[in-house]
């Protein structure tokens, strides 16, 4: 089976349950929603506990999350450390409107200028306000790219391939 990650359990938080879930999904508000369903991995374990969300708040920079039928610290202590993530099936394309991807499709890409020049890979997607920004490891440092009209002119993931217009100062 497929699994792609939306979260890690960085810690518990309180003695009711809750857990402090660092995000790593393309779409927050759906994939933690009240009554969703994730696959839970222990840290270091391959098979995963399914759960089910019963609550879920912000606090700072963090997803607070319950899980039904553990709401108690004890219960959710072993997930310390561990991952939340979803089957291929739970990627629904509905979720995509035009011109959007989910991360997984863009990460591992390779980037090229529009003159073939390759910059680098993507290794991660950094969510800002305006618009996400990928993170493109180079061969000698990291370039920041925006995925924006203007810089990203291309992309076809079946072939894993971004071509963008290199602007003065954007490398």
């Amino acid at each position: 089976m497929e699994w792609f990650n939306v979260g890690r359990i960085v810690n518990t938080h309180g003695i009711r349950g809750e857990v402090r879930i660092l995000s790593t999904t393309d779409f927050e508000k759906e994939r933690f929603a009240v009554g969703n369903k994730l696959a839970a991995f222990k840290k270091d374990d391959k098979k995963p506990t399914w759960v089910t969300i019963q609550s879920v708040r912000r606090h700072k920079n963090f997803i607070l999350l319950t899980f039904e039928g553990m709401n108690n610290i004890n219960l959710v202590e072993p997930f310390k450390e561990g991952l939340l993530k979803v089957t291929k099936d739970q990627m629904t394309d509905d979720l995509l409107q035009e011109n959007e991807f989910f991360f997984h499709e863009i990460i591992g890409c390779t980037v090229v200028s529009e003159e073939g020049e390759t910059i680098g890979v993507v290794n991660d997607i950094l969510q800002t306000g305006a618009n996400d920004v990928w993170v493109v490891k180079g061969s000698k440092k990291e370039h920041y790219i925006p995925y924006i009209e203007d810089i990203v002119k291309d992309i076809d993931v079946v072939e894993k391939k971004i071509v963008i217009h290199v602007m003065e100062g954007l490398l």
